[in-house]
């Protein structure tokens, strides 16, 4: 085999999801897809506010010339400057077009973020669960991933956190509302955490960044918004993409925001910038790029969302099982009612439901549920999820 043996370990360590997929596919074969009840993707089913459908017809009936050119590899001035000002509304900073760069949403984000910051050697510490390809990213450009327990519920565990974060740690980075779990971190978490990362930053004599993955940040089920990192520390930047907010996960259009206060600020720009240029993305796309400033207020109808939530969560508790009820994001992280996840992932797979292990998201004995699907796809797998639990029973 030609493939690097990078690659290799690269897609075994990513073969239950591959594997999913193929199974998915081939049941859908089998039995058609309406009977296949499939949980395993965060791929909104939500079609896009109006007003995008909108905003493209306007541009593309009056656009200039310039619309599908080359641009700053930062992204276009207009949209930086607007989205600034939304920013700096939204976080209670004063950021402005130089603190924004466009990216390939919010997996770009990170992988610009990354390359930037990382040497050879320094550490990504994030808190498990946590999304499966963060360990890809950091290794992407010479670092490593270093995972931290969080608490019985999710949330963040700073004394765990205190004890991992050390001299080779660049990198502190934070998912909230978080997949799997969609748990969103509070404010005085996130206040302890800043005050813990100047102190570890003081001791390890550069600066220890804390980089929050935001794209489920209007995907919320409480009264108050997902509190703020920046106003929690000064070394922060936020990586985050439209793709969930309003369901444009396939035009990969994201950006990271810089907080204005942090360290070589000049420095960071440049590598951010060059990151973006060199990784072959040269600019966030365009045509996406034109219409966001019309589109920043708009979200998908996130009732919808919490509806969806609320049925699974009740059908599955009636069935027995335990399921922390996510304040965010549009996955649930049940317990597996056997210690081992793959092997009930399996027995969900005998009733042609599709889940993940929790295996896979640093979080062994649990499974993860992507409930952004059609109504009849969770009406439908509640009864094989009764039946999934009751072999779980007979197998103990």
């Amino acid at each position: 085999m030609g493939i690097s043996h990078q690659m290799r370990t690269y897609i075994d360590r990513a073969s239950w999801i591959r594997k999913m997929f193929e199974e998915g596919a081939r049941l859908k074969q089998i039995h058609g897809a309406d009977n296949v009840y499939d949980f395993s993707l965060g791929n909104p089913n939500l079609p896009p506010p109006p007003k995008v459908k909108e905003a493209l017809l306007r541009i593309i009936r009056n656009g200039a010339a310039s619309l599908h050119s080359y641009m700053p590899n930062a992204g276009l001035p207009q949209t930086r400057e607007r989205l600034a000002a939304y920013l700096a509304r939204e976080h209670g900073t004063p950021l402005r077009a130089e603190h924004v760069i466009m990216t390939c949403g919010a997996a770009g984000a990170l992988n610009v973020i990354l390359k930037a910051l990382l040497d050879p050697g320094d550490e990504v510490v994030v808190p498990a669960p946590f999304f499966v390809e963060y360990g890809f990213y950091a290794e992407n450009h010479g670092g490593s991933l270093k995972t931290v327990p969080t608490t019985a519920d999710f949330s963040l565990d700073l004394n765990a956190l205190d004890a991992a974060v050390g001299l080779k740690t660049k990198v502190v980075l934070i998912n909230s509302p978080n997949n799997p779990t969609g748990q969103i971190y509070d404010a005085n978490a996130l206040k302890e955490l800043g005050e813990l990362l100047r102190r570890k930053s003081r001791t390890a004599r550069h600066p220890i960044f804390l980089v929050s993955d935001e794209p489920y940040r209007k995907i919320v089920y409480t009264a108050e918004k997902p509190p703020s990192i920046f106003q929690y520390y000064e070394n922060a930047l936020i990586a985050t993409s439209f793709s969930k907010d309003l369901s444009l996960p396939g035009e990969r259009i994201g950006y990271i925001a810089m907080h204005p206060q942090a360290e070589d600020q000049a420095a960071l720009q440049g590598a951010l910038i060059l990151a973006n240029r060199i990784l072959g993305f040269v600019n966030a796309p365009a045509l996406m790029q034109w219409i966001l400033p019309d589109l920043l207020e708009e979200s998908v109808d996130v009732s919808l969302y919490r509806a969806k939530r609320d049925r699974l969560l009740d059908g599955l508790k009636r069935a027995g099982y335990s399921c922390f009820e996510p304040p965010g994001a549009f996955y649930l992280f049940p317990q597996s009612p056997l210690k081992d996840d793959v092997t009930f992932v399996r027995l969900l797979v005998d009733e042609k439901i599709l889940a993940v292990p929790g295996s896979g998201f640093g979080g062994p004995g649990y499974f993860r549920l992507a409930y952004c699907v059609d109504d009849q796809t969770i009406e439908g797998a509640l009864p094989g999820f009764a039946r999934a639990m009751d072999k779980a029973r007979s197998m103990r």
